[in-house]
């Protein structure tokens, strides 16, 4: 029964490595030149019967029959993979957060990729794997696509930590840059030349969020569109409350210097209580080296002389 499952593991991989060998080496171009009567042969095929024949004629090509059969397998995958890991919308809400100018198509491929290493790794560890004559055969047959499972949320998960990190950032920048560009509008430039300013000046992640409203701008997008689409796109707590006053003062004719500054301080604020609460979270995961690794060495410490001592004295 063991030798079966293996034979058949086997010939499965056997299987896709031939297949992609063939794609590999359909896809190599051919050294040389092309022959004249292949040259030739569009110019008279509607007068000559071996010129049709030999236009006729198909390459070795799997893709187009392999198009044709993984087609509806592709597009059920992606359908159960958009279910579990977001749709494409949650997909481009994460690579704008995370400041990446990939398409939601390449992260899909990258996805698939990283499935498809992690479908390799583990059909290779249920090959080689000690004791791999006595382990069970759904487990060597479930491996392969456990690992392209972990392959596929790893590379989603990477992409949601480069997210909450640079939307970390961006908490951190907040309140320094709404200071910033309240003293540019104190000093009497406008709004575009302070975001114009902020965007040359520093070089955090809000600095290239407002060079890019900038250039927006530039190319003739109205100012409150483009900061529309800054907050739409960011989707970050309090830069969104700080666009929102912004973007009602522009069309109010308000005093941009006083909202500013007045959502800075609001900034300063969110940014201690996070502090706080941070600090708080990390004094309780304190507790978990100093009660099981430094308290049990101490108490060992302490005892251990007297128990030398009892067992020398009996």
């Amino acid at each position: 029964m063991v030798h079966l499952n293996a034979t058949a593991l086997s010939l499965a991989l056997g299987i896709v490595a031939g297949l992609g060998l063939w794609l590999m080496i359909s896809a190599v171009p051919r050294i040389g030149r092309p022959r004249l009567a292949e040259r030739v042969a569009p110019y008279i095929a509607d007068l000559s019967p071996e010129a049709r024949a030999l236009l006729a004629r198909r390459p070795a090509d799997p893709t187009p029959v392999l198009g044709v059969v993984v087609g509806p397998v592709l597009r059920w995958l992606r359908g159960v993979i958009s279910s579990w890991l977001g749709g494409n919308e949650i997909i481009a809400k994460r690579l704008r957060q995370a400041g990446s100018s990939k398409g939601v198509e390449r992260f899909r491929g990258e996805q698939l990729a990283w499935a498809a290493i992690g479908f390799a790794i583990g059909a290779a560890l249920a090959l080689v794997a000690p004791g791999f004559g006595g382990m069970p055969a759904i487990v060597r047959l479930t491996a392969p696509f456990l690992g392209a499972a972990v392959g596929a949320v790893a590379r989603d998960w990477l992409l949601q930590r480069s997210a909450r990190r640079r939307l970390a950032r961006i908490s951190s920048e907040l309140p320094t840059v709404l200071e910033f560009l309240t003293l540019s509008l104190t000093a009497g430039e406008g709004m575009l030349d302070a975001l114009r300013r902020m965007g040359a000046a520093g070089n955090g992640e809000l600095s290239r969020e407002f060079a890019v409203v900038v250039s927006s701008v530039g190319t003739g997008v109205p100012l409150a569109t483009a900061l529309t689409e800054l907050r739409d796109g960011v989707d970050h707590a309090g830069l969104s409350r700080a666009l929102d006053q912004v973007l009602g003062a522009l069309e109010r004719g308000a005093p941009l210097a006083a909202v500013l500054r007045s959502q800075a301080g609001d900034a300063r604020e969110a940014a201690k209580r996070t502090v706080i609460e941070l600090a708080g979270r990390k004094e309780i995961a304190m507790l978990v080296p100093l009660i099981f690794l430094i308290l049990p060495v101490t108490i060992a410490f302490a005892l251990f002389p007297g128990y030398l001592v009892l067992q020398t004295g009996f």
